[in-house]
């Protein structure tokens, strides 16, 4: 074996000497490759390192695994760690920093929303209490932002959701400038009203809440895009889907302007020593598969920011928890330097290990959706049940839709997908002549709402403006623009929402018999699920306001349309809760962290109402057993399907197929 050295090799150290000079660092990546671990692992090494110092780790991920990794109590009151009391650890509660903001500013900004429309001050008031979409992000930016601005640590590293969301959170300081200028815009009407009326204006809380606000935004843009202050450090995996995000992701930061501070490939296996061949011809089949897939990705990641640090950390034999875990973990860093090629061996395919799925069309399913948390494959075990059954039931229109901001559904194919809905595209095979009926779509954010607005916002926000004076110039000014302001940007997670319910609408006109949603991580899976309902309660806080107001308003049509509207969110809630209608899937691994979090999603799935009946055991080894087998198991209700490690050295759409086969072992020939 010989090594191919990188351009400009730097000599080995366990971490780079920029990331200390930095005050904040913000892990993320796609789910599933560590971040959680790292950040908990980098935090320990700053605080070690900067014994003088506060140093905060906080997550900001609805499913944080902090208290996990770090074998510890976490809340969202900070606490010092017993062997490093200059670490304070923390998870947000998004609810608690909500009502901490109301408690601080609701009232003013009740009076400025009063000051831009036609409600009074108690009408909004329900409004706190409304399920929020976004809400984890909105509040997980603000709270950043507070933490630099008010000095109250020295260092921070952010434990970020995965990278889809992630983005969503760096996105919203655009959507609080834009808030921030309708509400500037609220308060200007009220000031020429006071000087139309009194011939002066005297300035009031609300213009040192709006001036402060101001100050409090640009000064926390000002610290998340400086490079000599905060970086993003990527975490990865050396994994085809892992390092297709981490180009799209590392492109994203570009646009957005966050630092990018170097990437981190995590559970890098080590090679064999070079010059002893007897423990090269010794490495099993499996083993030498994966050196090959991830010597050849190694290589492609130092291509993605070629100025940037690209450091290792190894794959250990015991999960890296606790303080001795972590720090032996860190110690083990290494900057990628060399990189030995390895050939693919010849492709081995597992054999099929029963119970398998059954056969969802024939059962009467109509959607499906496949989750759990990031990096444990659900995005390809979505991809293999939409195949298989598209294989069996060739007269059948069959739809795969991915509602992860970080969308990698495409990437199980190997080919492009978009908004709009495309076949996917297979090899004929001998099982006939007849086309598949597959198509595959990745659900485009801003096309959702962009629609939404044109079918309700735009003449929503006219309505909350309570202008009915065409040719007024406060209207012209302060009126209907401030409102298409706030409604041209979007809480993160409405797009998701809006989805679901035109998936229901798809299947209930009987255009698709089965679709499968390939879902977001496990807490944004859970607050996308709980999303029906939010918007229930928002359409029905409007039917409330409109139904006082009708007289003024009059926009009986725009009524009409929402409730229209409100009858398809109803149904969709009817729909998920329907068990010969929608199933939920969950996929696993066996490592501690996944285990408990799949334990707390099927307790929530449970509680939410939606049928679970399968558990999808990916990367399944011999002997490897999920849970104590007692009467307190909380798997025990489920079928656990296994599927073995699949051949790494064949292309996305074989992986796929492959998948098929082995989770449909009594499906006949599957291609």
């Amino acid at each position: 074996m010989t090594a191919d050295h990188l351009p400009n090799p730097q000599p080995l150290s366990p971490m780079p000497v920029a990331w200390d000079a930095l005050q904040l660092t913000l892990f993320s990546g796609k789910g599933g490759v560590g971040k959680t671990t790292l950040a908990c692992g980098w935090a320990r090494h700053w605080a070690q390192q900067f014994p003088q110092q506060r140093v905060l780790l906080l997550s900001t991920d609805p499913a944080h695994s902090l208290g996990d990794v770090l074998q510890v109590p976490v809340t969202a009151t900070a606490r010092s760690l017993p062997d490093l009391p200059n670490l304070w650890v923390r998870a947000m509660d998004a609810q608690q920093l909500l009502q901490a903001f109301r408690d601080r500013y609701g009232a003013i900004l009740e009076r400025l929303v009063e000051r831009g429309s036609f409600v009074a001050g108690e009408d909004l008031t329900p409004v706190w209490d409304l399920n929020w979409p976004g809400v984890d992000e909105l509040m997980g930016l603000l709270e950043i932002q507070r933490l630099l601005n008010q000095r109250e640590v020295d260092r921070i590293v952010v434990d970020m959701a995965p990278s889809g969301h992630t983005l969503n959170l760096f996105k919203l300081m655009d959507f609080l400038d834009t808030i921030l200028a309708a509400l500037e815009r609220f308060q200007e009407k009220h000031r020429v009203i006071s000087r139309s009326l009194t011939g002066r204006y005297t300035p009031d809380e609300a213009d040192a809440f709006l001036q402060d606000l101001k100050q409090d935004l640009a000064n926390g843009r000002a610290w998340l895009q400086n490079p000599q202050q905060t970086a993003c450090l990527v975490v990865a995996i050396a994994e085809p889907m892992s390092w297709l995000e981490t180009q799209r992701f590392v492109t994203a930061l570009q646009t957005l302007q966050i630092p990018l501070g170097g990437l981190l490939i995590n559970r890098v296996v080590p090679l064999p020593p070079l010059n002893s061949n007897a423990a090269w011809e010794s490495l099993t089949w499996e083993q030498r598969d994966r050196l090959s897939e991830q010597q050849q990705l190694l290589q492609q990641f130092t291509t993605i920011a070629p100025t940037q640090p690209v450091l290792t950390l190894p794959l250990v034999a015991t999960e890296p928890v606790g303080a001795k875990g972590l720090d032996t973990l860190m110690a083990q860093a290494q900057q990628l330097d060399t990189i030995v090629p390895i050939p693919p061996p010849v492709v081995q395919w597992p054999t099929p290990l029963p119970p398998g799925f059954p056969d969802f069309i024939a059962e009467g399913r109509k959607l499906i959706l496949v989750g759990g948390k990031g990096g444990v494959g659900k995005t390809t075990v979505a991809a293999a049940i939409g195949l298989a059954m598209a294989q069996q039931h060739r007269n059948r229109r069959i739809r795969l839709i991915s509602i992860d901001p970080a969308h990698s559904l495409g990437d199980a194919f190997g080919q492009s997908l978009g908004h709009i809905p495309q076949p996917i595209q297979v090899e004929p095979t001998e099982l006939g002549s007849l086309p598949l009926q597959l198509s595959g779509q990745e659900v485009d954010a801003e096309q959702v709402l962009q629609q939404f607005r044109e079918d309700y916002l735009w003449e929503l926000a006219e309505m909350m403006s309570g202008e009915a004076a065409a040719d007024s110039p406060l209207q012209l000014a302060y009126g209907p623009e401030a409102w298409k302001q706030i409604v041209a940007e979007a809480l993160p997670g409405i797009d998701e929402m809006l989805s679901l319910v035109t998936v229901i609408d798809l299947l209930e006109r009987g255009e698709q018999d089965l679709i499968i949603l390939d879902t977001a991580p496990t807490g944004h899976l859970l607050r996308f699920l709980e999303m029906p309902t939010a918007l229930s309660d928002w359409l029905a806080w409007i039917f409330k306001l409109w139904l006082k107001y009708q007289d003024i308003l009059g926009r009986t049509d725009l009524m009409g349309r929402l409730r229209g509207l409100r009858q398809q969110v109803v149904l969709t809630q009817k729909k998920l809760k329907e068990a010969q209608h929608t199933e939920f899937i969950g996929v696993i691994q066996a490592q501690a962290a996944i285990v408990t979090e799949a334990q707390r999603l099927t307790a929530s799935l449970a509680q939410l109402g939606l049928a679970q009946r399968y558990l999808v055991h990916n990367r399944y080894e011999p002997g490897q057993v999920l849970t104590p087998d007692t009467p307190s198991n909380p798997f025990a209700a489920l079928t656990i399907v296994r599927l073995p490690p699949l051949p790494r050295s064949v292309s996305p759409l074989a992986r796929v197929q492959g998948a098929a086969r082995l989770l449909f072992p009594d499906a006949g020939k599957v291609s």
